[in-house]
């Protein structure tokens, strides 16, 4: 049994052929270069632009929704401009009944006393009603400046609150003093009301809601 036998299972394996060498990088500048991102733009479902981060401009901005104490302190604005023009009617009402109750004196007993405090009382009501009356319009562009509006609008409307629960105090106060239950629950109303939209321009949500970015 010779070495040189090939098929000799006990001698040395044959050599293999020599393979000549691979070029360097071989088959790999052939394939076709990946495109970044292979993969996802081709899937159906992945849109080629993701939605831009709220607040920065040429994004798709997520919507922002108001703080529910910022959409309570809205919704009193609103009832508080109701309750103010339905009371500045009602005092423009007793203004001019007042002023045709004293025309109707001079005419009868000539001009006196009574009618000079009835044209006086009938411009202070009067007047009582126009304030009213613009107060309502501040309410109600108050509530409707929420979605829009600034810093300002935040500011105004704290002092709006403070100066609707301090008009709740005197009510109160009064209220005491004369042993009126109506008035006392009108007193606690606007304590509640103006103390509700102060807090709420006081917290950090309506802070935050008011200083967000606008694009």
């Amino acid at each position: 049994m010779s070495f040189g036998d090939p098929n000799n299972p006990y001698g040395p394996p044959p050599q293999q052929p020599q393979q000549p060498p691979a070029a360097p990088g071989y088959g790999y500048p052939q394939q076709p270069p990946t495109a970044p991102g292979y993969g996802f733009p081709q899937q159906p479902g992945y849109p080629q632009q993701q939605p831009g981060y709220p607040g920065y401009p040429g994004g798709n901005a997520l919507p922002q929704t108001m703080p529910g104490l910022m959409v309570t302190a809205r919704v009193l604005l609103y009832i508080v401009a109701g309750v103010q023009v339905l009371a500045g009617l009602f005092a423009a009402f007793g203004a001019a009944t007042i002023n045709d109750v004293s025309n109707s004196g001079e005419d009868t007993f000539g001009s006196n006393g009574f009618s000079d405090i009835g044209h006086a009382g009938a411009g202070i009501i009067f007047f009582i009603a126009v304030l009213f009356l613009g107060l309502s319009a501040l309410s109600i562009t108050l509530g409707v400046k929420f979605t829009r509006g600034g810093q300002g609008i935040r500011i105004t409307t704290m002092i709006y609150g403070i100066l609707g629960a301090l008009f709740g105090v005197i009510i109160l106060i009064s209220a005491a003093t004369a042993g009126s239950s109506a008035a006392l629950v009108s007193a606690l109303l606007w304590m509640g009301f103006g103390g509700t939209m102060a807090a709420a321009m006081i917290a950090p949500s309506g802070a935050a809601w008011f200083n967000r970015p606008r694009y």
